[in-house]
């Protein structure tokens, strides 16, 4: 039984190490990186799979009449289970290609589809193998065995012949400065605040109820519309989407994190969902390091524009590290990680050397105590909470903004402010009561008002945003994605793992969204859009081409009609060739 055991669990890590070689089709099959990926998930997963295979072939002698008494392999017991685990297989398969579909790819999707059929083919003959072997004959044979040999084999290597060898490593874009039209006058501004896990499902009775007075009037005199959003759902693919105004697969951002496997030097993007494989991660097996700007495949916005001598201001946005030379300047994601550490004064956390002596500025001096209290005016404290700790730094790099963009105008400034997700993931679900409510009423309502204030302050930051506008000028607060309540089968696994204080998540794609606001913009409701629509209308706005290539549109609908018949889309090939 242990033999049997310890033989259905190795097969189990294999079926999983074919899934992440589809969802990472730069890996080449016959490498060092294929095996290494094998054993780190034989080591987990294999284990796990032989320990409950064992009590479960134990507890049937137990409770059995008759003995199984099995041979070191046996046809008879591993027919059953290899049939449910290349069902298993087929199962995650077909999930994984559902759910990463904007990350794979068309070609990668397809070949994954043809890979999730040929194991769920694979799956019933080894189910109708184990069958005939119950009903025909308890005892093996050299047919049966053999049979049942093809039947695995054809199970691993089907997936593999569908998934074909890796496809030539993608340089990263290097465009070349278009024809552009002439600058319209007088030239407008744009500015960009970026929300992580804010909904309007949140918004709307709170503004209802006169909570959020600046949000009020972005809702009641701007343009609204819901934005799908993409998965993996996390900050650097979003964001990353809508930079370039493509899925994915074109810009080269799959995930915000690196993934190695033990004793391996080269990386994979995507850990298969469903299965719980980010415990890889948080219980070391497997190594992680965030990704980079190296990883862009496709030009970010505020490259183009640079091309197109428009000044811009980034601060904040995801993978910005190292910050790379713009015509304005530039405020890295990791800034606040760099402070303290050996690496405070790397001059490529920020662009220009001014705007880096400015941000760290912003960082230690005191915070304006206006600002309504969503974190204890420290710099650092060692012992506040979560939620005080992401709010502080939202308030810092807000402050980074202005200092740097007194003394540097810009055309566009774009900020993100990630607070929201680090409170909406800690009481998120709380707003949205379940059957499974973690905490007596009481502290849901506490946590609720945690919320309320951090909401507060994003309307105080909305508000003055508004207030600084010129006419002409554009507004966008964009959330790349919302928050929902945990699924009860994620609050039962955080119990069962101690972590109890995580209520919301967006591993769901919950819509994000985008209200647009200024005397261009023809107030209402919208149609639904997508997160890769945001880079589109920013250029389209601006008064520069769209790529064709680009996977969003240009919402001008959004826009007056005095606005849109003087302004014609333009639209060029590519902006990455």
């Amino acid at each position: 039984m242990l033999t049997n055991s310890l033989l259905a669990g190795a097969l189990g890590a294999a079926y999983l190490t074919v899934l992440v070689l589809h969802l990472n089709p730069d890996v080449p099959l016959a490498s060092a990186t294929t095996w290494r990926w094998f054993v780190t998930l034989g080591l987990f997963y294999g284990i796990h799979m032989a320990v409950v295979i064992y009590a479960l072939l134990v507890a049937r002698e137990f409770f059995s009449m008759e003995p199984l008494s099995p041979g070191w392999a046996s046809v008879r017991v591993l027919a059953w289970l290899a049939s449910a685990l290349s069902a298993s297989a087929a199962l995650l398969m077909w999930l994984n290609v559902g759910g990463f579909e904007p990350a794979l790819g068309e070609t990668a999707v397809r070949r994954m589809r043809a890979g999730a059929a040929s194991a769920t083919v694979a799956a019933a003959a080894l189910l109708v193998i184990a069958v005939a072997h119950y009903s025909f004959g308890r005892r093996g044979s050299r047919v049966g065995a053999s049979l049942f040999a093809l039947a695995v084999v054809g199970s691993l290597a089907l997936p593999l012949a569908a998934r074909g060898p890796a496809p030539p490593a993608v340089p990263p874009a290097h465009g070349t400065r278009p024809s552009l039209p002439p600058a319209v006058a007088p030239e407008p501004s744009v500015t960009l605040l970026l929300l992580d896990g804010a909904s309007l499902e949140f918004l709307w009775p709170r503004v209802a109820e006169g909570r959020l007075p600046h949000f009020a009037r972005l809702l009641e005199g701007g343009a609204t519309l819901d934005l799908a959003t993409i998965r993996p759902t996390g900050p650097g693919p979003v964001w990353a989407a809508v930079a370039t105004g493509m899925h994915p697969y074109k810009n080269g951002v799959r995930s915000g994190a690196r993934y190695y496997a033990r004793l391996d030097s080269r990386a994979i993007d995507l850990l298969p969902d469903h299965c719980l494989s980010h415990a890889l991660v948080r219980l070391g097996i497997v190594r992680s390091e965030p990704a980079t700007s190296a990883a862009w495949r496709a030009r970010p916005f505020w490259s183009l524009l640079t091309d197109a001598g428009i000044p811009v201001g980034i601060v904040r946005w995801p993978l910005t590290y190292p910050a790379e030379p713009v015509d304005g300047f530039m405020v890295s994601d990791r800034f606040h990680e760099l402070l303290g550490s050996v690496l405070e004064l790397d001059e490529r956390a920020a662009y220009p050397a001014a705007a880096l002596a400015a941000a760290r500025g912003a960082f230690t001096q005191p915070i304006d105590d206006d600002a309504p209290a969503i974190a204890p005016a420290s710099s650092q404290p060692a012992d506040a909470p979560p939620e005080a700790l992401a709010g502080l730094r939202d308030r810092r790099y807000s402050l980074a903004l202005r200092e740097i963009r007194s003394r540097t105008p810009v055309r566009l400034a774009a900020i993100r402010y990630q607070g929201l997700d680090t409170v909406g993931h800690l009481y998120g679900g709380d707003a949205q009561p379940g059957v499974l409510s973690r905490a007596p009423e009481s502290e849901r309502r506490r946590r609720l008002q945690v919320l309320d204030r951090y909401y507060a302050y994003i309307d105080a930051e909305a508000g003055a945003a508004m207030d600084s506008l010129d006419p002409g000028d554009l507004l966008l607060v964009v959330s790349g994605f919302g928050i929902e309540r945990q699924s009860a089968i994620k609050q039962i696994a955080g119990r069962l793992a101690g972590d109890l204080a995580a209520t919301g998540s967006h591993e769901r794609a919950p819509d994000g969204f985008m209200l647009a606001y200024g005397t261009t913009v023809e107030p209402g409701r919208y149609q639904r859009g997508s997160i890769v629509d945001v880079t589109p209308t920013v250029l389209y706005f601006l008064g520069l081409p769209v790529g064709r290539d680009m996977d969003g549109y240009a919402r001008t609908d959004i826009f007056t009609r005095a606005f849109t018949a003087e302004r014609p889309i333009a639209v060029i090939p590519s902006y990455n060739r």
